[in-house]
């Protein structure tokens, strides 16, 4: 049976980044890019700036203010990109990172071991996947770039739901989960701050092959670019019109996501 589904985009700014490996301990992160107003807060809750190769015990607590940037590397190859204004700590390696604020990109290779991303009331399960995490109270945004991951709220037994490449979820961490939609992951590589202009991702070639599945799809019209956005961080739904001709984005499965209040700008202008 033939299904179409409508597709979403998003469009980001580009943003310049490093990424690199390092020698730490596996309990240790290495920022290998700092972008203006990045701040590390450790064990003692003292602040002070961050610089380039910076070592990161687990529990330090990273910090990027407006226009800011960042990339941690972990000693299993493991990339996490801070979006600006977003607060980002981890213990036990990449087992658990914590966004207690703003958006971050994980790049997580197969070698690696399961990670979890958390934010407060919700978190994701990953491994062998890259995928883009949003947090903020009220606001929760998840996307699959390749592989396979799973979003649910840990004190709500059964709420889980897997999310594949080029599917995301947004909404309220207080609520439901929804069901994932579709968005066009050409135009997230081609406009994301965390991609554009950066040194390629090991998932490059994984991310492009979901690119071409999705442009099958759309020859055949089970796949349908949509005239629905996302502009900045949060869940605001926005209508542009006339649909963008090769939108990358999140794309609505057959209906439409519900818009919810946007907090300010954040690191991802989504387009639907």
């Amino acid at each position: 049976m033939n299904r179409n589904f409508q597709l979403l985009a998003l469009a980001i700014p580009a943003a310049l980044f490093a990424s690199g490996l390092n020698a730490a301990s596996p309990q240790e992160a290495r920022l290998t890019q700092v972008s203006k107003d990045v701040q590390v807060v450790d064990l003692d809750g003292v602040a002070r700036p961050a610089t380039a190769n910076d070592s990161l015990g687990e529990k330090a607590v990273v910090r990027t203010g407006a226009e800011s940037r960042a990339e941690l590397t972990f000693p299993d190859e493991t990339i996490v990109r801070l979006a600006a204004n977003t607060s980002f700590s981890f213990k036990d390696g990449t087992r658990n990172l914590n966004v207690s604020e703003g958006a971050v990109l994980v790049q997580a290779p197969k070698k690696a071991k399961r990670a979890k991303i958390q934010g407060a009331s919700v978190s994701a399960a990953i491994t062998g996947t890259t995928v883009m995490f949003e947090y903020h109270p009220g606001v929760c945004k998840f996307l699959v770039l390749q592989g396979t991951g799973r979003l649910y709220r840990p004190e709500h037994l059964g709420d889980s739901v897997l999310v594949g490449p080029g599917q995301m979820i947004i909404g309220n961490p207080s609520s439901a989960l929804s069901d994932p939609v579709d968005f066009d992951i050409a135009r997230f590589m081609k406009t994301s701050r965390f991609i554009v202009d950066l040194a390629p991702l090991a998932s490059e070639k994984l991310m492009a092959s979901e690119c071409e599945k999705q442009l099958r799809a759309k020859s055949k019209k089970n796949l349908i670019d949509t005239n629905l956005v996302i502009f900045g961080g949060g869940t605001l739904v926005s209508l542009t019109n006339p649909p963008a001709a090769n939108a990358a984005g999140p794309a609505a499965e057959s209906s439409t996501p519900t818009p919810t209040p946007s907090p300010s700008p954040q690191a991802t202008e989504s387009r639907l």
